[in-house]
């Protein structure tokens, strides 16, 4: 009987060995708290990073705490990166001065459809500081685009803790939007677009949209079906999804999305902010104060339930059709 209750401790100590860093138990809920949300947000939009301009020492410090976190939830790098960075060199319209500035690019390999991968983005830089004047100098972007980024890295550690991901997903935080899309350009010239299923771009989340409480909207959305499915996986959550009720504003092709949807990839951007009324877009007010933690983290639940579909590899979004050649 000893020999007997030895082998069955042995054996239950191999199958908890063995279950280490694997899926989650059914009864450990992975969840995206407030806590982490606040923690990000403050994090990226503090005085330290100086306001996140693309080849700044703040934007350094950003680059490296999203590096950090990438670290820590375990990803791998992407292609054949051998860090998180995809650094490049590039020049402005406005200054023949050269940039350098990186991608921040973390990797979760999928289950049985890991060579079909679904992008999950935000913009990390920012505007930096202004070169002259008296007292607050430094233009922060917590909602534009800190708020984005917190979600990239709150989705990063949900799905990673998770870890049932058919399709690998791509986290990716861009540099240099502001300056014209630069990073998310850089990253899709070389890529090869018929791999990538779906691009989850994540814009200025901060703040309650004119739809109302738990509700988002969604660029392009007559662009594919990527909008309908959301839609769908929503159903019954108390949360909804809409339309981009700016159309005149081209919002589509205005965040990091359009760079991969002009290569036909049905990659679209959530927000919940109320663009045309918002007195900090691009200010030097937009602080982490201003914003609502519970919002922010009422809309990256949405994302995740949203886009399970898509990142389970039952629904594929149909692939965008861009008609205009300049925009």
């Amino acid at each position: 009987m000893k020999k007997i209750l030895s082998i069955l401790v042995l054996s239950l100590l191999i199958f908890s060995c063995n279950n280490k860093g694997g899926k989650k138990d059914q009864n450990q809920k992975v969840t995206i708290d407030t806590t982490t949300v606040r923690k990000h947000l403050y994090t990226l939009a503090s005085d330290e990073m100086q306001g996140r301009k693309a080849g700044t020492e703040g934007i350094e410090k950003a680059a490296k705490y999203i590096e950090g976190e990438f670290k820590k939830i375990g990803l791998k790098t992407y292609a054949d990166l051998d860090s998180y960075r995809q650094t490049f060199t590039f020049k402005t319209r406005r200054s023949e001065d050269s940039i350098t500035s990186s991608n921040i690019i973390g990797v979760l390999e999928g289950k049985s459809k890991k060579d079909e991968m679904v992008i999950v983005s935000a913009h990390y830089d920012h505007l930096g500081m202004k070169k002259e004047g008296e007292g607050d100098l430094i233009f922060n972007g917590a909602n534009d685009d800190a708020s984005g980024v917190t979600g990239v890295l709150a989705l990063a550690k949900y799905f990673a803790e998770r870890g049932d991901n058919e399709r690998t997903i791509v986290f990716i935080a861009f540099t240099a939007e502001e300056m014209g899309l630069v990073g998310s350009r850089h990253f899709g010239k070389d890529i090869d677009a018929s791999k990538f299923i779906a691009g989850i771009n994540l814009e200025m989340m901060g703040k309650e949209p004119a739809t109302g409480p738990k509700t988002a909207w969604l660029t392009g959305f007559d662009r594919s079906d990527f909008g309908k499915i959301i839609q769908k996986n929503l159903e019954g959550t108390g949360y909804k999804l809409y339309p981009d009720p700016y159309p005149k504003f081209n919002l589509f092709f205005r965040s990091d999305n359009a760079s991969l949807a002009r290569l036909g990839v049905p990659s679209h951007t959530f927000s919940t902010t109320q663009i045309d009324k918002d007195p900090d877009y691009h200010q030097l007010s937009d602080e982490a104060e201003t914003l609502d933690i519970d919002i922010i983290t009422e809309t990256i639940k949405a994302v995740a339930k949203g886009t399970e579909s898509i990142i389970m590899g039952v629904d594929t979004p149909t692939r965008v059709v861009i008609e205009e050649t300049k925009q």
